[in-house]
């Protein structure tokens, strides 16, 4: 076995020399100052710092020497990859200072100037409304129901137990599509633009086994002229339940979770006596004033213009299914009774929001829909 080469001179390896030593430093030394940018520092990271780089090449040439040797080898390529690595860190350094510097500029932003995206949109205030509404019955078991705009007269009238000459078919209330019904009765039934959402209940009778629990929402028709008040397109939600057994006292309390839900847990429900041809007996709705709940009844001190310090809102009709209209869609009125009850929308939004003029509801400024924005 031969004795170790302790004669063996580093200086002989050339990539450990100390002026290629040197070469190699100066040569990374000026490819970093030469980058200006952080994609050319890293390629010359990868050419001057890697691990096939010249001077990773030459540290492995280190482990070839004799033992006395390796120190002053191993010390010589340390301080040039230190210097490496100290100047490539400082370089990068100010390069991301600069870009960063530079993306301050370019990607600044003027919050005074005018804007030119496309503002926010925004639901229709009626449509949240109407859907809000109809939410409350969804989660007490009831189901949305649907029908057609164009109705027949029949649903539309005859079948909610409307006489032939009752002042509603005539053509000062109703829009006809198609003839109407002669005063007789005789002849087929005319085409209307539906009046109120009650066919649609006719309609869920004769397409359903009681027991039916179905809330109606959609857009009705009338002659009227559009004013603050009144408008000839408007929006009704109707509800109807059909089961054994209901009475007066469902109905009651039905509204007064409805009032409850949408104006506060404080808010109650009264029924004045009244008329309407499909139900019997019949009712107006009432709910307590939701602004003076009721304090300025007989106080002068505190008037309210809401109620006109009466204490009550009036809020639509209501009432127990007249039996006729029972017979008409073909349920027994001897096994089931119901109740239903159905109001405007736009009167509702009137009352929760202080809107004072229908006709902001229907003229379709933006300005009006916005503060109101995207709920759902």
């Amino acid at each position: 076995m031969s004795a170790p080469n302790k004669s063996y001179d580093p200086v002989e390896v050339e990539a450990l020399k100390p002026e290629a030593i040197e070469r190699m430093r100066d040569e990374a030394l000026a490819a970093f100052a030469a980058a200006d940018s952080l994609d050319a520092l890293q390629e010359a990271k990868v050419a001057h710092s890697g691990g096939t780089s010249p001077l990773a090449l030459a540290n492995r040439e280190i482990g070839a020497l004799p033992p006395h040797a390796k120190a002053e080898a191993g010390k010589r390529v340390g301080m040039a990859r230190g210097a490496v690595n100290k100047a490539l860190t400082a370089r990068q350094a100010e390069l991301e200072a600069e870009r960063d510097a530079r993306m301050l500029v370019e990607e600044a932003v003027d919050v005074t100037l005018p804007y030119d995206r496309v503002p926010a949109g925004a639901r229709h205030p009626l449509t949240t409304m109407m859907e809000r509404v109809a939410d409350v019955f969804v989660s007490m078991g009831y189901e949305i129901a649907e029908g057609p705009e164009v109705e027949a007269e029949w649903f539309n009238f005859d079948a909610l137990n409307f006489t032939p000459d009752h002042p509603a078919r005539q053509m000062q209330d109703t829009f006809f599509v198609q003839g109407p019904k002669g005063s007789d009765g005789d002849g087929e039934s005319g085409v209307v633009l539906r009046t109120h959402t009650s066919p649609v209940q006719a309609r869920s009778l004769l397409d359903r086994e009681p027991p039916v629990y179905v809330v109606c929402p959609g857009r009705v028709f009338r002659t009227d002229e559009l004013d603050a008040t009144h408008t000839p397109v408007f929006h009704q939600i109707e509800l109807l339940a059909v089961d054994e057994g209901l009475t007066m006292a469902d109905l009651k309390g039905t509204m007064d979770h409805m009032v409850q839900s949408l104006f506060g847990p404080e808010m109650t429900t009264r029924l004045r006596p009244n008329y309407f041809p499909f139900t019997e007996p019949s009712a107006e709705m009432d709910m307590l004033c939701y602004v003076c709940k009721g304090e300025s009844v007989g106080n002068p001190d505190r008037p309210c213009r809401t109620c006109s310090s009466e204490g009550w809102i009036e809020l639509g009709g209501c009432g127990m299914v007249n039996p006729r209209v029972l017979i008409a869609c073909g349920v027994d009125p001897e096994k089931y009774s119901g109740f239903a009850f159905g109001f405007g929308i736009e009167r509702m939004l009137m009352f929760r929001h202080n809107v004072e003029d229908m006709r902001d509801m229907v003229e379709g400024d933006v300005r009006f829909t916005r503060p109101f924005g995207m709920e759902i």
